[in-house]
């Protein structure tokens, strides 16, 4: 059984590992109060950039960036509303490693910057798609991208090793972000090598079931290493969403592709947990 630490207490070795040798007064500052400060207003400035670039109408909307090269490979419109679950588990993410009663732990520290480094890459992705700098999207979703997944395969024991609570309130929502950023940054670097018509005309097919094909290993292998059941979700939902577009586009050799390869990530991750049960 795993014993989360009363959220009250104060753990007098992390927290002095974790403090400058600034001072206020006498009293020596903790460092990590500033990365949960800045986490907090990460979490809530991402949402707020992407829909008041919408609303004030600066420069291209995500959906017409999107527009410049889904020949190759496009998400259904209908997918995309995962982001009101991503950005609800972030908020409260963010808002529980910052309340003060939240005692400072390995997790925390392991995968703070990496999500404020997303979380800010998030609201930059937007500027740099409504400003048309279609190559720094690919670099800004990729790095976001990297920033959460290396962190949360590297110490993915851990993780593990967290109560349930914190699980819930840290890991899984980043593994969320993760899973999600891992069909999106495939579709944004296809996007955008089609925009630039790097991608031979008549080999798109190849393109496009060759990302299919990676985003269903990656939600395999990343699932068998961490067993953040989150990751994969969105992984599956996102090729749903590559099934529907392509039946719509009458591309159904990579439709059918992608609806293979959500069922596969479905029956692989259910067996990765079941042989966790027995073991």
């Amino acid at each position: 059984m795993n014993i989360e630490p009363s959220e009250t207490s104060a753990p007098s070795q992390t927290l002095a590992t974790s403090s400058t040798s600034s001072e206020s007064g006498g009293v020596a500052v903790p460092a990590y109060r500033l990365r949960r400060i800045l986490i907090l207003i990460a979490a809530f400035a991402a949402p707020l950039v992407g829909y008041g670039q919408m609303a004030l109408g600066v420069g291209m909307t995500p959906q017409e960036f999107s527009a410049q090269g889904d020949e190759t490979l496009r998400v259904a419109p209908f997918a995309f509303t995962i982001w009101a679950v991503i950005y609800t588990w972030l908020f409260a993410y963010a808002v529980y490693q910052a309340l003060p009663a939240t005692t400072e732990n390995e997790s925390l520290r392991r995968l703070g910057w990496p999500s404020f480094y997303a979380l800010a890459g998030i609201g930059a992705w937007v500027v740099a798609s409504a400003a048309d700098w279609e190559w720094a999207t690919v670099i800004i979703i990729f790095a976001s991208l990297f920033a959460l997944l290396i962190p949360l395969v590297q110490n993915a024991k851990l993780f593990r090793s967290d109560s349930i609570r914190r699980r819930a309130l840290i890991a899984w929502p980043l593994a969320l972000l993760a899973g999600w950023l891992t069909v999106a940054s495939l579709v944004n670097l296809l996007t955008v090598l089609t925009s630039q018509e790097m991608i031979v005309r008549g080999a798109g097919p190849l393109w496009a079931l060759g990302a299919v094909a990676l985003a269903a290993l990656a939600a395999l292998f990343v699932t068998a290493r961490t067993r953040l059941w989150t990751y994969p979700v969105p992984i599956a939902w996102g090729l749903i969403g590559v099934f529907f577009a392509g039946r719509t586009d009458g591309n159904d050799l990579v439709a059918f592709a992608a609806l293979g390869a959500a069922a596969v990530i479905v029956v692989g991750v259910t067996l990765i947990f079941a042989r966790k049960d027995r073991g």
